[in-house]
């Protein structure tokens, strides 16, 4: 129930919520229905649509369940394990949590635009959500993204509540509570949820109606909370000599060559690609219409700045190295709470909304069909739903190559993203390597490798990609080996059209030693 002004009376803690005066039935039974309809949609598409090599090296860690992994913290791997045990190793049972967790999102930030502005607020906030390509399709995978997007909207309600109360009051600490450990879970899921609270207290300093929070307990005490949570990834990490939080650090703050505009107005173009062109003006014009006042709750400062400073982080990380589109998808919450209050009572008939929804609901239904047929005007290399097609037939030669080995045979790749799609492929789902030869570094050299685990004499099926000339893996290997032959090749199509080929190589008998330092 929303909170009027008879039940304020009623209750000395609350102060004004005129949200709450506005809401109707039909709406928020409206808004409602398309959160659950669109999580119903997103879960069919994870369950009839190929995993891609980011979700299939996630769904390795959720076999090495632990509290960090190299990459990113740990909540990714644990909420795939969840899935799997409900459905197995199948693209829904890798895809079902974090298909739950884009509905645990929309219900979060629905809640928070019906106690801002009112059930239309909520309503314009869910279709919002639901059809932009950023979460129409992005909370379909298995990426930290999907429980990132939940723990943060989560954290908006919580501050949306505790700010509609009475400084001091319990139900202020409460929700401020609720904020703290929502806050430690969005930090476990990604690094960047640091920019949340940074835009909070940016917004608590420079304006004078947040600045008395600060005076209050609930801030401090959700700051412990969610240093608690996140208190096992810092352990893990310190056991790891830091490695995921350096790696992440210089990931997207170390100097790259290239220009600086350019890689500016890729990142520009990204998000319009993310949201739609005109969806991403509109919510820059609530945003900036935020900042100078609009509203009458400091809330609306709150989520403005909130959204200023993780926007412009990124803006200050496309100085220096590139920037990937949904890097800053937490900008787009608070975004969307703004809209939605701005726009309540225009947006059925406002030109500009009309169109940028139409244009968003179009993306994402490409997206959506493009997924089982290319339509998008691109050769199928460069087509994004290609990274999933046809790695059983790379698997089924795999699998070929080790059964006519009669010695103890073990299979690797050099990258990541190879030898995690082989493992889920494979029969059985054998422990595969990514020997890291000739790619970054990853989760792969925390785990045993095959130089630790293998035995003087065993062979090792790799796959590479097909090369011309002998890969440099290969021309490193071959010393560490009593014979090198190369393999049969596996051509990976999408609609008839070449995506990729790669080549088998097989090492026999291993002479137990390794390039580089022993």
């Amino acid at each position: 129930m929303g909170v009027g002004p008879a039940s304020a009376a009623r209750r000395p803690d609350l102060i004004d919520a005129p949200a709450a005066s506005s809401d109707t039935r039909d709406a928020w039974r409206a808004a409602i229905a398309v959160c659950l309809a669109a999580g119903v949609l997103r879960l069919i598409v994870a369950a009839t649509t190929p995993l891609f090599p980011d979700e299939t090296y996630y769904w390795e860690w959720s076999r090495h369940l632990a509290a960090g992994y190299f990459d990113h913290p740990p909540i990714v791997a644990w909420v795939t394990a969840f899935g799997r045990v409900l459905f197995g190793d199948t693209p829904l049972g890798v895809r079902f949590g974090s298909v739950c967790m884009g509905i645990v999102a929309s219900f979060a930030l629905v809640g928070s635009a019906r106690r801002l502005a009112g059930a239309s607020a909520a309503l314009l906030a869910a279709i919002v959500f639901a059809i932009m390509p950023l979460s129409a399709a992005g909370l379909v995978l298995a990426t930290p993204d999907a429980p990132l997007f939940a723990a943060a909207a989560t954290m908006w309600y919580s501050l949306t509540r505790a700010l509609e109360v009475l400084p001091r009051s319990r139900s202020s600490l409460a929700w401020w509570c609720a904020a703290g450990v929502a806050l430690g879970v969005a930090f476990a899921s990604k690094y960047t949820a640091v920019l949340l609270p940074f835009g909070v207290l940016v917004a608590c300093v420079v304006y004078a109606p947040l600045r008395a929070r600060l005076r209050e307990p609930g801030p401090y005490l959700a700051t412990m909370l969610a240093i608690l949570v996140f208190a096992p990834v810092l352990m893990w990490n310190g056991r790891h000599d830091w490695v995921s939080l350096a790696f992440q650090f210089g990931h997207g703050l170390s100097r790259a060559s290239g220009s600086v505009i350019g890689r500016e107005l890729e990142m520009i173009g990204g998000q319009a690609g993310l949201v739609s062109p005109v969806l991403f003006a509109l919510f820059a014009t609530a945003v900036w219409r935020s900042l100078r006042g609009h509203g009458t709750q400091p809330v609306f400062r709150l989520l403005a700045v909130a959204a200023v400073v993780v926007f412009a982080f990124f803006m200050y990380s496309a100085t220096r190295r590139r920037v990937e589109a949904n890097w800053p998808a937490l900008a787009y919450l608070p975004a969307t709470l703004l809209l939605a209050a701005s726009a309540k009572d225009s947006w059925r008939r406002a030109r500009s909304m009309r169109i940028g929804l139409a244009l968003a609901g179009l993306l994402s239904l490409v997206t959506y069909v493009n997924a089982y047929v290319p339509v998008l005007p691109v050769p199928a290399r460069r087509d994004p739903a290609a990274r999933a097609a046809e790695w059983d037939v790379l698997a089924d030669a795999v699998a070929r190559a080790v059964r006519v080995d009669t010695t103890r045979v073990h299979v690797a790749a050099d990258r990541y993203q190879d030898a995690s799609e082989l493992a889920f492929h494979l029969p059985g789902h054998p422990t595969t390597y990514a020997l890291n030869l000739g790619s970054r570094r990853n989760q792969y050299g925390l785990w045993p490798s095959f130089r630790q685990t293998a035995r003087a004499g065993d062979d090792l099926v790799l796959v590479l990609d097909d090369t011309p000339e002998v890969p440099a893996q290969i021309v490193a290997l071959t010393p560490h080996f009593f014979a090198v032959a190369r393999g049969d090749s596996a051509r990976l199509e999408r609609g008839g059209e070449f995506v990729k080929q790669f080549r088998l190589w097989q090492l026999r008998a291993w002479r137990g030693t390794w390039p580089g330092p022993e």
